[in-house]
């Protein structure tokens, strides 16, 4: 497992330049308004996302430049995602349940739950490519 760090930003572009330079490591994925870096030293999954420029946000994803879009922890396997959620739930935490996705152009099984300041956290496992960025449910757990 690793923590993964989201973050809405302003120059997709310049954002790229200083984490490759800061982790030593190029981006695992690039899409249209989006990067994904698989940082080995510390374990971290960081991912830019570039901040609309208006008001208007067709993606539902990105607030603005320099803010949290959403915090997680990125799992090894669909199992590990169904045992977070029991004991996330068994604490008396409120989640989304268990969901099949497409999102941040991946397959996901993920589960959301949000802290007390609102922060967004995702417990997920990435499944597979998707060239999709809204987060679309495909099957319910």
């Amino acid at each position: 497992m690793r923590l993964q760090l989201a973050l809405n930003v302003s120059d997709l572009e310049a954002a790229v330049d200083f984490y490759t330079r800061m982790f030593g490591t190029e981006p695992a994925r690039r899409r249209p308004g989006y990067a994904n870096f698989a940082i080995d030293e510390p374990p971290l999954k960081l991912v830019l996302f570039e901040a609309a420029d208006d008001a208007s946000d067709p993606a539902g994803c990105c607030g603005a430049g320099g803010t949290i879009n959403h915090l997680g922890v990125e799992t090894e396997t669909s199992e590990q995602v169904s045992e977070a959620e029991q004991r996330l739930t068994g604490a008396g935490l409120e989640t989304t349940g268990v969901d099949d996705t497409l999102c941040c152009y991946a397959t996901k099984t993920e589960t959301w739950l949000t802290d007390p300041d609102g922060s967004r956290w995702e417990w997920y496992v990435r499944t597979g490519d998707s060239e999709v960025l809204d987060n679309v449910v495909v099957a319910s757990h």
